[in-house]
């Protein structure tokens, strides 16, 4: 169960993390989208999951995660006002969307 503060602090960093890496990610040559996020009870690591759209989607989240340093870093210095200390954040890819794609063929024949 999470608390008022996990929630808040998670919205906040789903918003600015989805801005980051919508600018970071034209780069890339697909589409990254922050689909949740999920943050310790003492708010030290936050767990975030994302979706890639279209390309090679193991390529871009390798990107993504060799560049977690220089994100972790604009992201604390838009959030300096709003947050003590920055979480340390976990990428994870969201395969959802493929799963959905992949159940969708099957039962189209």
């Amino acid at each position: 169960m999470s608390s008022v503060r996990q929630q808040k602090i998670s919205r906040l960093i789903h918003k600015e993390l989805g801005n980051i890496l919508q600018v970071r990610t034209n780069n890339y040559g697909g589409l990254v989208t922050v689909t949740q996020v999920r943050v310790s009870p003492d708010l030290g690591v936050a767990k975030v999951y994302v979706s890639i759209f279209p390309g090679d989607s193991e390529v871009i989240f390798e990107k993504v995660k060799e560049d977690i340093f220089e994100i972790r870093k604009e992201f604390a210095t838009i959030t300096r006002h709003q947050l003590r200390r920055t979480p340390e954040f976990i990428f994870y890819l969201d395969d959802s969307n493929d799963y959905l794609e992949n159940i969708e063929n099957l039962l189209k024949d």
